[in-house]
């Protein structure tokens, strides 16, 4: 039976771990090789991804544990350059294993194109126009991708709508497309063009944009936690968590930081999968604005045996098929490790590591300060930034940690202080 509790894994090697994780995933040796060089982009292939190709820059690839959600444990590939994020989401993990771990939930895949239709002279009938139209205008998008349409996906419903803006009133036609397994915006971005001259000879307006929004609100991801009391410290820990979501809630300076801790696990979870998540992160903070007033993401609750109940539910449009998903080999390679079957598993997993991340930081605010944990890490990157290598990066963070002077002249003192000792 795989388990994603693995004690001290952050104690192994490189390779150790390496090991472990080729087993849990059933990796190959070509696999692993790959997962392991930081050259494992070629040029050749980076050229035909994006353009003006010069290069590449590798990001660390680390592998958060614990994680236990609807019963079936997961190894999480997070590719990040913060310090302290993987080992957070791996603690934040482990607190809510006593209690079954993380359950989630989420909505069909589904996205919306928009159709923007300027100089109508009556939107209001236009509008209803557009509805009355809605099976053909199906019908025309459902044209452009019958092998969407095949498995289950396809354009599914029409919505229109009148906005008053600065130049005017503008109808909205929306297609509600069902991507499946697929992010989905070459696909919705395509039906949208093909409608568009019905729409305007239906309207009788001219359309302008027709594009994919990225405020997903049709495909939302879900996940909720009970946390025993005594994982996080006792009920007092528990009410400090719950004051903290409180002081988001009602602060949105506050609100933006929590979110971005929240962002931090998603993120990185995307970044290993070769997801959009420019995308994510533009549905998340605007699905954070919708009521008007900027507000967190996840919810926390004490219950009435005093245990921490955490829930988070925000828009993740993400694919394992189409786009640099199925292109990248490190990605690929990422969603083996996964095991995700679906777009909705992988989007379920993400909101998942997000609670996880939300977790780890409020406690470790509540509890012990947030500096604590971040800035031994941290300070092992100003040693390196400072010159050091080898044993001489950790003596040196140590150092700097206990002094409490983690600046970088300090660490170019130790580290010359250091290599005179060694000289001698």
């Amino acid at each position: 039976m795989k388990s994603s509790r693995i004690p001290g894994f952050y104690k192994l090697s490189v390779k150790e771990r390496m090991e472990i994780v080729k087993e849990f995933a059933g990796l190959t040796d070509e696999e692993a090789s790959l997962l392991q060089s930081t050259g494992s982009l070629s040029l050749e292939l980076a050229d035909r991804m994006i353009e003006n190709v010069v290069g590449a820059i590798p990001i660390p690839l680390g592998i958060a544990v614990n994680f236990l959600i609807n019963g079936k444990d997961y190894l999480i590939p997070m590719a990040i350059e913060e310090t302290s994020v993987v080992a957070a989401a791996s603690y934040g993990a482990k607190m809510t294993r006593s209690k079954g771990g993380i359950f989630t939930d989420s909505t069909e895949p589904v996205m919306i194109g928009q159709i923007q239709v300027v100089k109508v002279k009556d939107p209001y009938r236009a509008r209803m126009a557009i509805l009355e139209s809605k099976d053909e205008i199906l019908e025309k998008a459902n044209e452009q991708d019958p092998m969407l349409v095949s498995v289950g996906g396809g354009a599914k419903d029409v919505r229109a709508k009148v906005i008053h803006t600065i130049r005017g009133a503008m109808v909205i036609a929306e297609l509600l497309v069902d991507c499946r397994d697929a992010m989905g915006a070459n696909a919705v971005n395509t039906m949208a063009e093909a409608v568009a001259p019905m729409i305007e000879k239906i309207t009788g307006g001219k359309v302008l944009l027709r594009i994919i929004s990225n405020l997903a609100t049709e495909r939302l991801a879900r996940a909720w936690t009970v946390v025993d009391k005594e994982e996080v410290g006792g009920e007092e820990v528990v009410d400090g968590i719950v004051d903290a979501y409180a002081f988001a809630a009602a602060d949105p300076y506050r609100a933006a930081t929590h979110n971005k801790g929240i962002l931090n696990g998603i993120i990185a979870v995307a970044l290993a999968t070769c997801n959009d998540h420019r995308a994510i992160e533009a549905g998340a903070h605007a699905y954070a604005a919708r009521s008007g007033h900027y507000s967190p993401l996840s919810v926390w609750e004490k219950n009435e045996d005093g245990d921490l109940v955490g829930s988070i539910e925000l828009p993740l449009a993400v694919g394992i098929i189409g786009g640099a998903t199925k292109v990248h080999p490190v990605a690929k390679i990422a969603l083996k490790i996964l095991g995700v079957k679906t777009a909705r598993e992988l989007s379920e997993v993400m909101a998942a590591v997000g609670l996880a991340q939300n977790l780890a930081a409020l406690r470790a605010l509540a509890h012990e300060g947030i500096q604590r944990g971040h800035m031994s890490l941290h300070a092992r990157n100003i040693a390196i930034m400072a010159g050091a290598t080898g044993d001489l990066i950790d003596l040196i963070a140590e150092r700097m940690v206990e002094e409490r002077k983690i600046r970088m002249d300090r660490a170019k003192e130790l580290l010359e202080e250091y290599q005179k000792k060694l000289r001698s």
